[in-house]
């Protein structure tokens, strides 16, 4: 597996993903300290809803273009919002609305990033799904580190320093695939309007796949979107801890996907989501440190057993020339109903307690399981994955006979946000 391309594309994705992970911590506490747990929740919403505005045309670019290239543009404008925050943070308190303004643009450098993602695993990897929990575990250990160094650094040298880290994150990321190789199959020529149409017809074909996002979208809302801003506040100081906790929660949950191979990807993965309840449960309560910690350590796995099980199910199951497209929708999706819950975190704190939210969150979480479970195509979905290697899906042909074909295969699940 640990080719040159999927080296360097590990290297990429863990330096990133450690600046990613070290963001909301820092965002939690340096823009909460000026602006409140509305100030925070904005920024965040309007981060994740430009991101979502533009991954349509994001899968649309990736696909004509190679994911590659378009990753190392989104990774160059995310270097300078990154940086023009930070230099905003050496007045003290930047402009409310600059922070916005920063947020929109790097969001849409995530909108466009995203959907390739998923797309680059195949190209750099034999076997996507030990491929897939490899890089969930350096997701986890970033989000082991990446917390409780943002903690420390806020604290220490400020928002100034971590900003610039973000920055310096991404422009490592860039430089990593700019020296990846991989072959991109060159498309057919078509128009922009055309090649949306063709990615939704590949998505809505997939009857597991659009049902998943549904569900997702509640989820987004009641549950993930509000988590940051609320549990931040909620628990104070420890928050950074509290994060790491999840980080090793989906090291473990990682590993566990590098063994694991069930016949049933998505069915075993909706199952292990079950542990994720622990994460808002334990926060509601306002049950002791440790024990908060170790209800995130359940919560990490779980999410990250399920991430790994919907990825691969995707990357095996959508043929190579709509992947980027197909992602596209799925991720759009899934993050949406994120966005408005990002959103929600001010309004429901005024009205709601923060932890009697929570709660509710904790009740959301189970029902979303029940609902994946519910879904028969979720639960009859088989694995494309062996220990020999995969089965590696065939072009699409067309809009049509790809519909029918759709319905007896699966594609990518959500990644889990």
């Amino acid at each position: 597996m640990w080719t040159r391309s999927f080296t360097l594309y590990f290297g990429a994705r863990t330096i990133s993903l450690l600046g990613d992970a070290m963001m909301p911590v820092a965002s939690a506490l340096a823009i909460g300290e000026v602006y409140g747990i509305a100030g925070v929740g904005y920024v965040l919403a309007i981060w994740t809803a430009s991101a979502v505005l533009v991954m349509l045309f994001g899968g649309v670019v990736a696909d004509r273009i190679g994911a590659r290239r378009l990753m190392i543009g989104a990774d160059v404008l995310r270097i300078g919002t990154q940086g023009v925050v930070a230099v905003a943070f050496l007045d003290g308190a930047p402009p409310y609305a600059l922070l916005l303004a920063m947020a929109f643009l790097s969001g849409i450098g995530a909108g466009v990033f995203e959907p390739c993602v998923n797309g680059m695993v195949p190209l750099v990897a034999e076997d996507p799904q030990r491929a897939n929990a490899t890089l969930k575990i350096s997701e986890a250990v970033t989000q082991l580190a990446g917390p409780a160094l943002a903690g420390v650094l806020v604290v220490v040298a400020g928002p100034v320093f971590v900003y610039t880290a973000d920055a310096a994150t991404f422009l490592v990321s860039a430089v990593c695939l700019l020296l990846v190789r991989v072959t991109v199959p060159r498309p057919e020529p078509s128009d922009v309007l055309s090649d949306l149409r063709r990615g939704w017809e590949e998505f809505r074909a997939r009857s597991w796949m659009w049902s998943v996002i549904l569900v997702w979208v509640f989820w987004g809302v009641l549950v993930v979107g509000p988590y940051v801003p609320l549990s931040s506040q909620v628990i104070g100081a420890d928050y950074g801890w509290v994060m790491a906790a999840l980080g090793l929660g989906t090291v473990v949950g990682g590993l566990v996907a590098i063994r694991r191979r069930p016949r049933r990807p998505l069915a075993a993965g909706a199952v292990a989501l079950s542990g994720y309840v622990a994460v808002p449960l334990t926060v509601a309560l306002g049950l002791p440190l440790p024990v908060v910690m170790a209800g995130h350590l359940l919560g990490g796995c779980a999410m990250a057993f399920w991430s790994v099980m919907w990825s691969t199910s995707v990357q095996t199951r959508v043929a190579p020339d709509v992947m980027n497209r197909v992602n596209a929708y799925q991720v759009a999706g899934s993050v949406a109903g994120m966005a408005v819950g990002q959103a929600l975190a001010g309004p429901i704190s005024a009205v709601v307690e923060p932890r009697t939210f929570m709660l509710g969150s904790a009740l959301v979480t189970v029902g979303v399981v029940a609902a994946l479970l519910l879904i028969r195509p979720v639960r009859t979905l088989g694995s494309a994955v062996t220990d020999a290697g995969w089965r590696s899906p065939p072009p699409a042909a067309s809009p049509r006979p790809a519909r029918s074909a759709g319905r007896q295969t699966a594609s990518r699940p959500p990644g889990g946000g």
